[in-house]
Parts: C-alpha cells; sequence; structure tokens
C-alpha cells in the first residue's frame, strides 16, 4: 500500500505523466531518467532562468556534461523530445523540446485500432503456428487475462522488427513478472525487447548470461567505488573505464584496488587518475599482483645496480687523487726531525761547494 501525506506548505511541484514512468522510464539508464526529470521540471518553471542549459544539468547532477549529451539523444531516439540547435559553433548549445506524451499515446492507440481491423485475419493465421500459439498462451497465464488483438499484433510485430523468436518475449514477460511483480503494456516489453537486441541478445540464455554478468559486474563497480570511498554510483563513462579494466586489459580486481590505494593522498581522487595508473601497468604487461611486486623488484635492483656503479666510480676516482701524493707524504714521514735537519744541512753544503 502506498499513500501521500497532506500538508499545505507550497514548494513547487512537477507533474510527470504517468506514461512516461509506465513505458519510459523503465527501459532507459537511471542517469538518462535524472537529466530528463531535471530538464523537464525547468522547462515547466516558468521563473526558470534562461542561462540554465546543459552545463547546468551536468554541474547539478555532478556528472559529465557527455553523458548529458548522451541522455538527449537516447531520449530524441525514443520519440518523446526534440533537440533544436541554437545559433552559434558550439555544438553542445541547443534547446530541448518535450513533446506531449499523452498525444502521442493516443495518436498510437489510433493508429493500432486501425491496425486490428485490417490484420485480424492475419492473427489467426498466424496463431496457427504452435510455437506462437504457445507464446500467446504462456503471456495470458503471465498477465492474468487474455490478450486483445491489439496486443498481439504489437508483438508480432516486435518480434519481425527485432527478428525475436517467441522463447525471446515470453523471456521478457517472464522478466517484467519477476521484477516487477505485475503486468506491464507491450511498449514497456517492446523496450526490454530493444534493449537487448541493441546487447546482441538474442536467446533466453544470452539474456541469462547477461544479467549474471551485470550483477557480478554491478559488485565490482561498487567495490572499487568503496575503496575511492565514493558514495555514489559510477557515471556511465566512469563504467566503460572500468569495464576496460577487466575486458580490454584482463586486469585482476586486486591489481585494481591496489592502485585505487595510491589515490588516498589525492585532495580530488577520480576514476580517471586510476585509469593513468592502470595504462602504465598495463603497456608493462602488469596483470595481478605477482606481476606488479615482479616489476618492483626489477626497478629495485636496477636501481641497486646504479648505485653500486657510481659508488665504484667515486671510490676509484678517490684513489687516484690519493695516489698522486701518497708516496711523497709516506716516504717524508720515514724519518725523525733530527735526520731531517741534517738532510736539509747536507743539501745546502752541497750547493755552495
Amino acid at each position: 500500500m502506498f499513500f501521500k501525506e497532506v500538508n499545505e506548505a507550497d514548494l513547487g511541484e512537477t507533474a510527470i505523466a504517468n506514461i512516461f514512468i509506465d513505458i519510459f522510464m523503465p527501459m532507459a539508464d537511471g542517469l538518462y531518467v535524472k537529466v530528463y526529470l531535471l530538464g523537464y521540471k525547468n522547462a515547466c518553471d516558468p521563473s526558470c532562468s534562461p542561462k540554465f542549459n546543459n552545463n547546468s544539468i551536468a554541474k547539478n547532477l555532478n556528472i559529465p556534461l557527455s553523458d548529458v549529451i548522451s541522455a538527449w539523444k537516447f531520449w530524441e531516439n525514443k520519440n518523446i523530445i526534440k533537440i533544436h540547435k541554437n545559433d552559434g559553433s558550439d555544438d553542445f548549445d541547443y534547446s530541448v523540446e518535450f513533446l506531449d506524451l499523452k498525444k502521442l499515446y493516443m495518436e498510437n492507440i489510433i493508429v493500432n485500432t486501425k491496425s486490428i481491423k485490417s490484420n485480424t485475419s492475419s492473427i489467426v493465421s498466424v496463431a496457427e503456428n504452435p510455437s506462437i500459439r504457445k507464446m500467446f498462451n504462456s503471456i495470458n497465464q503471465i498477465v492474468g487475462r487474455h490478450l486483445d488483438p491489439g496486443e498481439k499484433i504489437s508483438i508480432l510485430d516486435i518480434m519481425n522488427k527485432y527478428n525475436m523468436n517467441p522463447d525471446m518475449i515470453l523471456c521478457a514477460y517472464e522478466h517484467v513478472r519477476d521484477k516487477t511483480g505485475s503486468s506491464k503494456p507491450v511498449k514497456y516489453i517492446e523496450g526490454i525487447i530493444r534493449n537487448w537486441y541493441d546487447a546482441n541478445l538474442y536467446t533466453p540464455q544470452d539474456v541469462e548470461e547477461s544479467f549474471a554478468v551485470r550483477s557480478e559486474r554491478y559488485m565490482l563497480y561498487k567495490t572499487i567505488f568503496n575503496e575511492l570511498g565514493f558514495s555514489r554510483q559510477p557515471s556511465r563513462s566512469e563504467k566503460q573505464l572500468i569495464d576496460e579494466w577487466f575486458d580490454k586489459f584482463d586486469m585482476d580486481i586486486e591489481l585494481i584496488l591496489k592502485a585505487c590505494s595510491k589515490s588516498k593522498n589525492i585532495s580530488n581522487p577520480s576514476v580517471s587518475y586510476i585509469n593513468g595508473i592502470i595504462k602504465s601497468w598495463n603497456n608493462k604487461n602488469i596483470k595481478n599482483l605477482e606481476d606488479l611486486k615482479k616489476d618492483e623488484e626489477t626497478q629495485k635492483n636496477k636501481v641497486n645496480i646504479n648505485n653500486k656503479v657510481s659508488t665504484n666510480a667515486a671510490n676509484n676516482n678517490d684513489t687516484y687523487k690519493r695516489t698522486k701524493f701518497h708516496n711523497f707524504n709516506e716516504t717524508f714521514t720515514q724519518y725523525t726531525p733530527e735526520e731531517l735537519d741534517e738532510i736539509i744541512e747536507k743539501s745546502q753544503r752541497e750547493k755552495f761547494k
């Protein structure tokens, strides 16, 4: 049960169409939803500053500007916004028009109604296929009712559009049931199928393996961010960098955490900083802690050898300098003061002979 507290204080509200929440929000990355909602709020607020733009959204959400741009491209691809380029040379400077979702929904209903009348006979002929008939019967059980002709036509269109077999459609309905505990419109199912298609997932086994990998990867993101002291979720660009460490560089998680530990003395640690360390290790073909230990020992040995060479060179140079005067000093100190006086007197007498 869900209910709302009543409060007379008016701090402003933004009405979001349920169509967005029911159909479009589930098919999008959480970051894209944040960008849409923040932009929509400012579009509905007459007091909003005209200077509020994509850079403002990036700063407000503490994400890269590239993620904001990717979000708008995603929503434009879903046909619920239009991007209008502003005058100027800045490619990121444009206005976003939020389309009326209710109008879009009503237009789709009219189109589907016409399709129902013209394709009723085709449903009957296609349903004679045992696998199609079994799929429709299974979906009826999942949603707890019989699909109407329009829904069946939409499902068949999805299968043709994305070249998916009945098992994948059924897998999508089962996924929604397990995830939400309720039935969803066919548009919602199409969003899931589209995401699977874009991710090159064509069989239920592909989907199952993808879920396992995503679950494991999510835990790796969380472990890395905990080591960096971040309490937030990684952005899309940060996920791409981290994925490279595992998928492209084939790094062990222990080695990555070792790199993260090097940021503890940095005032503003970031994934980009760690990426620099990871890349330098990859260039040395360091993939795990053992490789790193061997590299550090090699570097230490090189330093010791260089120090030893420098010390020997200094000693040889010092020996050379001492030898130049050493014999004289040794010979000089072999006599007593009286003997030296006698030698000097004898030398003087010989000079004046």
